[in-house]
């Protein structure tokens, strides 16, 4: 007769704070705190840029029939509290309105000195609330003159780029699109810490992916919606270098620092990059912080880059094209440099929660040692067999 099995005695229960070191393990809990230190950055980053903009040596051309009267205007102006004008004399209004195509200056004050009224000459394709400040700050000088002032637009932003922020939002999406495509590329399901040839092989499914992003960025915003005027060669090369220079830093950053890159390139791009990138306050508006970091990141430089393809015939976009060639460059040497520094270590899963050097990483790089190259398919006729089965000539004893 068949004696019932007894089961063992499981014991008393775990308690309620075992459950939580289950539930949430250490590796979750700092990955969490991570999270809101992030998220903290980004509220302080946002609301610090934007909370308080304020005028600081808007680059501004002065002209008027005679030179002493320019000269003179040009001292008054230096002098104003708050320094939010930094200007200089144009030889006519010719020259002046030259500077603010080239990029040189953001404004011109033409004075007529036989007249009560001088004009300002603003470029609203650089960002409407860059040319408001503008107005603000020089009529209320002319108004302690006794004078007024009139407007005139010389690079206007299209009808439907409103306050011409078309530039920025489309390089934003740029960016969001390099740093997911290259989050997916490191972290999706079976990725392993990529080795010489996969990190080629990313790098260049991201360029791919950034030439079709960059056009189909490009056709929107331009054909599509009519928001941005100018070359779409140019906006769709400004896009694919874009997109792939945000890509490639964060497959550097996720090559040195696995999942917590991506985390990085977040803060970045997205914490640091995209308040000070002049889009809703170009850089003479914003905080001394965030005006000197924004050209050097890829966000602000993009939006330089394409307000320069769309307003100003591409003066000025040389500069910012190069800083996101070197981000280009960078990312992709840091990327194979991790790759040929990880060469024949075995390496988990990202994401996986496994360290490189657990049991089971060490058992995947041994079965591939032994059977060429797979981990499920056993050798002459043992066929595949599951996990755990002893004696099969694929994957032995687990």
């Amino acid at each position: 007769m068949t004696q019932p099995t007894q089961r063992p005695d499981p014991g008393p229960p775990a308690g309620f704070l075992a459950e939580v070191k289950d539930a949430v393990t250490t590796r979750a809990a700092l990955l969490v705190l991570g999270v809101l230190a992030l998220q903290l950055a980004f509220i302080t980053s946002y609301i610090g840029a934007f909370h308080h903009p304020k005028p600081d040596e808007i680059p501004i051309a002065v002209a008027a029939p005679l030179a002493p009267v320019a000269e003179q205007s040009v001292k008054q102006l230096t002098a104003l509290p708050g320094k939010p004008l930094d200007p200089r004399t144009a030889k006519d209004e010719a020259a002046a309105t030259g500077l603010i195509v080239n990029r040189d200056v953001d404004g011109a004050l033409i004075i007529d000195p036989g007249a009560k009224t001088d004009r300002l000459l603003v470029a609203g394709g650089a960002g409407a609330s860059l040319a408001q400040a503008l107005e603000e700050v020089v009529g209320r000088v002319e108004a302690s003159r006794g004078r007024t002032v009139t407007v005139t637009d010389v690079a206007p932003a299209a009808a439907g780029d409103g306050r011409g922020l078309s530039s920025f939002y489309l390089v934003i999406g740029w960016c969001v699109g390099g740093y997911l495509c290259a989050a997916i590329l490191a972290i999706s399901a079976g990725a392993r810490p990529a080795n010489s040839a996969r990190a080629v092989i990313r790098l260049g499914a991201l360029l791919v992916y950034a030439i079709v992003a960059g056009l189909l960025g490009t056709v929107i915003a331009g054909p599509v919606l009519d928001a941005l005027p100018g070359s779409l060669m140019a906006l769709w090369g400004l896009g694919t270098l874009v997109v792939f220079a945000v890509g490639a830093i964060t497959l550097a950053l996720q090559g040195l620092a696995g999942v917590v890159g991506i985390g990085l390139a977040i803060l970045l791009v997205v914490v640091l990059g995209n308040p000070s990138a002049g889009g809703a306050y170009p850089y003479p508006l914003l905080p001394p912080f965030w005006k000197a970091i924004g050209p050097a990141l890829p966000p602000g430089a993009g939006t330089y880059a394409a307000r320069s393809i769309a307003y100003f015939k591409g003066n000025g976009a040389g500069g910012p094209m190069l800083v996101l060639a070197a981000w280009a460059v960078l990312g992709s040497a840091v990327t194979l440099a991790c790759a040929v520094f990880r060469r024949g270590r075995p390496g988990a899963a990202v994401g996986s929660g496994l360290t490189d050097d657990s049991p089971s990483v060490s058992r995947f790089a041994a079965t591939k040692g032994n059977t060429g190259g797979s981990s499920d398919t056993g050798g002459g006729a043992g066929g595949t067999r599951g996990p755990g089965v002893p004696g099969d000539p694929g994957t032995g004893a687990r």
